[in-house]
């Protein structure tokens, strides 16, 4: 055992850096790695040193760090943004419209992708946000979807039913009609997965485009009536429907 390290458990220095609300984790290798970050008044320069909070002091350019208090935020995503904290092509992101809002670092819960708009939490609880993206959590997302046709009977049922595309199976929990004007249709659609571009994809292999598509709820917290950019907290009830336990209960009635 090397000198100084915890005799057991203890997390990475860099993810440390991550789960105390201090900056992403990429981030937090670059200021290690810059021998900008001390644990117990020594500089290191080991991302992955284990270090307990609470028992080590560590410190950033001299100051010392603590646990940010927890943030949990719902934003309605505008089409246009990416969901990452830097895009190396210069493409306007999601944290653009937090920019405002004078808080601890915080991460998007799961992704949207750059022409999808609608719900999107943040967060800096990293266990709540793993128990909301784990496939084996089966946390449903809904979506309002426009395509380029009038749906027909046996859409949903195929959708259900799923295809697999380059190894992945794609599939709806649920796919309703909400309108459908001459040319185009809406629908609602449920998942119970979030496989890359999943609803683009699944639809795209049955000849279907995706004209518009907008996240409206994650399990039983919805979008609502939050304008578009715009940023809001989520109150303690809405942060505890969405733990594993509740989730877990509501997945079996």
């Amino acid at each position: 055992m090397r000198p100084g390290r915890p005799p057991n458990g203890g997390t990475g220095l860099a993810r440390t850096l991550s789960k105390l609300g201090y900056c992403s984790r990429s981030q937090a290798w670059e200021l290690i790695r810059a021998r900008r970050v001390a644990v117990n008044g020594i500089l290191c320069a080991d991302p992955e040193r284990r270090v307990q909070v609470g028992r080590d002091r560590i410190e950033v350019d001299g100051t010392s760090l603590r646990a940010a208090a927890k943030v949990y935020l719902m934003l309605n995503k505008p089409r246009g943004l990416v969901t990452t904290a830097a895009d190396e092509h210069g493409r306007q992101t999601v944290f653009a419209c937090l920019a405002d809002k004078n808080l601890p670092f915080v991460s998007p819960v799961g992704r949207l992708d750059q022409a999808s708009e609608g719900l999107l939490l943040f967060t800096n609880d990293s266990a709540w946000a793993a128990h909301i993206t784990n496939p084996a959590a089966r946390v449903p997302k809904t979506y309002h979807v426009q395509i380029d046709r009038v749906a027909d009977e046996a859409l949903a049922p195929q959708m259900q039913a799923g295809v697999t595309v380059d190894g992945d199976h794609l599939a709806a929990r649920s796919v309703s009609l909400l309108r459908h004007g001459t040319r185009t249709s809406w629908l609602e659609v449920v998942l119970e997965e979030g496989k890359n571009r999943h609803l683009r994809r699944l639809l795209g292999s049955l000849g279907i485009n995706v004209l518009r598509l907008v996240r409206v709820a994650i399990g039983p917290l919805r979008l609502g009536s939050l304008g578009k950019g715009q940023v809001r907290e989520l109150s303690a009830h809405e942060i505890s429907a969405l733990r594993p336990d509740k989730i877990g209960q509501k997945s079996k009635r």
